[in-house]
């Protein structure tokens, strides 16, 4: 008897993955493969490191860079071009939005001042 509990213990933590237990390692390693994941995508889509971090906040920093790096050296040496994202939901750029209107010919029409909105606001409402 007492030989079989030291064996049945060992057995029973071998087996914590099969029972859905992570290990400390796997953790971490899944952690960082995702930050990789993550800083290559962010470098690949044109984004800024600082951006990157300020949008992926639960992402590790250490691999996000180590992943943006890496892509960054990929993009170079095979000369790719950053791919902008094209998702509906997505809200364009302050660099988007000025590229749009200068490839349109459109300027901003200047805002109308505090003065000029009332004395609209006083016609329409005399009519």
């Amino acid at each position: 008897m007492k030989r079989i509990l030291p064996i049945l213990l060992l057995t029973f933590l071998a087996g914590c993955d099969m029972l859905g237990i992570e290990s400390p390692e796997k953790v971490a390693a899944t952690r960082e493969a995702d930050g990789k994941a993550v800083g290559g995508a962010c470098r690949h889509a044109g984004r800024a490191i600082e951006d990157c971090y300020a949008l992926n906040k639960k992402a590790d920093r250490a691999a996000v860079f180590a992943g943006w790096r890496e892509m960054n050296d990929y993009m170079r040496e095979n000369k790719i071009d950053e791919v902008r994202p094209q998702t509906a939901g997505a809200a364009p750029t302050a660099r988007s939005a000025e590229e749009a209107g200068a490839e349109h010919g459109a300027e901003k029409a200047p805002a109308k001042s505090r003065e000029a909105k009332a004395k609209d606001k006083a016609k329409a409402h005399e009519s």
